[in-house]
């Protein structure tokens, strides 16, 4: 399978891990692919790419691309602005797609580029990377079994302290001109994904945006006033009755890449830190209370890089895993789809009900935060 990658900032050299290094963590298990191609806004960018990381050759366009018949897969790592178009394009040309999150930055985009997968007898799949991580994956076995029991509330948060330098240039998830939101956009789509990934669809939301500092210094080194949210807040209720809270938040002095999910049921209970990828933390009420607490307490499973085979192959399955791991599982999961043509997960189905879900809470903001139902 031969990819054309689409943008090469940090996502972009992201993904080249991943499929660079697959075999490594899957072994004769892995799919067969390579990347072929780069195209970027900057050809000089597109030509240290290729030489520096072996991507192939430089393509001067996306169109160019798009009409290569050495390019089965389009790799969509470019700014959030321009997923639509490019995403709409590859699917039209018979291109299978692997797209950064946000798909889109609209609902109705987001929709109509789920549909249009659905209709092209292509595999397509949105990044959302932290479902392939041990503990989330430990936490997903854990709720499908029912250990938890009815889930009755839950917490999900990522923060950073990228908004708090203001001396720091502004970047383009900064800009609602190119990402088209704000934080919300960045980290709350993890955010909302794993939620719904894991509790259930969502009911109803409701939203708070923030703006701390409205100056700073913009990516031209000038005086910019800053237009879009640097924290985003929400409260939501699920279909099976489940409430709980949100956070997206790129004020949060002192932390560093801080997602974060809580998940209380009527039998258990689970916590999960990014910061602590290697554990997730279980409560199992039906362990046996009494003196001295009995067998009742948050216990840490160690997940480790104890990933379902073929993974797990290397590094050693003791060894720590990292925020790395979710990006190789992504493309694993992805381009094993692609090879047995089926539907890849999660797919743009879910790209699209993130949009619409992330829109509605920009709707409830916009007036005061009032509930929108979903």
């Amino acid at each position: 399978m031969k990819i054309g990658l689409v943008g090469f900032g940090y996502m972009g050299k992201s993904h080249a891990y991943a499929v660079h290094n697959l075999r490594y963590f899957y072994g004769s298990s892995a799919p067969d692919a390579a990347i072929v191609g780069v195209t970027t806004n900057g050809s000089s960018t597109a030509q240290e790419a290729c030489r520096d990381y072996a991507l192939g050759r430089v393509y001067e366009t996306v169109e160019e691309m798009l009409c290569s018949s050495e390019i089965d897969i389009i790799d969509v790592c470019s700014p959030n602005l321009y997923h639509y178009d490019t995403v709409k394009r590859a699917l039209l040309a018979g291109k299978h797609v692997y797209c950064e999150k946000p798909l889109a930055v609209t609902a109705a985009q987001a929709n109509e580029l789920a549909t249009l997968a659905a209709s092209r007898g292509v595999t397509a799949q949105v990044v959302f990377n932290n479902r392939f991580l041990t503990g989330v994956m430990a936490a997903k076995r854990l709720i499908d079994e029912g250990r938890l029991g009815r889930i009755v509330s839950f917490r999900s948060a990522y923060l950073h302290a990228s908004c708090t330098d203001l001396s720091r240039p502004a970047g383009w998830k900064q800009d609602k001109t190119v990402c088209g939101g704000g934080v919300l956009f960045d980290l709350g789509s993890h955010a909302l994904d794993l939620v719904r990934y894991l509790c259930g669809e969502f009911a109803e939301i409701s939203g708070r945006a923030q703006i701390a500092h409205p100056s700073r210094v913009g990516r031209d080194g000038k005086p910019w006033q800053t237009n879009a949210e640097e924290a985003f807040y929400m409260t939501a209720a699920l279909q099976n009755g489940a409430v709980g809270t949100i956070e997206a938040n790129k004020l949060a002095l002192g932390t560093n890449d801080d997602l974060s999910f809580e998940i209380y049921g009527e039998s258990g209970a689970l916590r999960y830190s990014l910061m602590q990828p290697s554990f997730l933390s279980f409560y199992d009420n039906t362990r046996p209370g009494g003196v001295l607490g009995g067998e009742r307490g948050f216990t840490s499973i160690e997940c480790v890089s104890r990933f379902p085979a073929p993974g797990g192959i290397f590094p050693a399955i003791k060894a720590p895993t990292g925020w790395l791991m979710g990006h190789v599982g992504s493309m694993y999961a992805f381009l094993s789809a692609v090879s047995a043509k089926r539907e890849a997960s999660p797919s743009f189905a879910d790209g699209a009900r993130i949009q619409q879900i992330m829109e509605a809470a920009y709707t409830s903001a916009s007036d005061n935060g009032r509930i929108v139902r979903l």
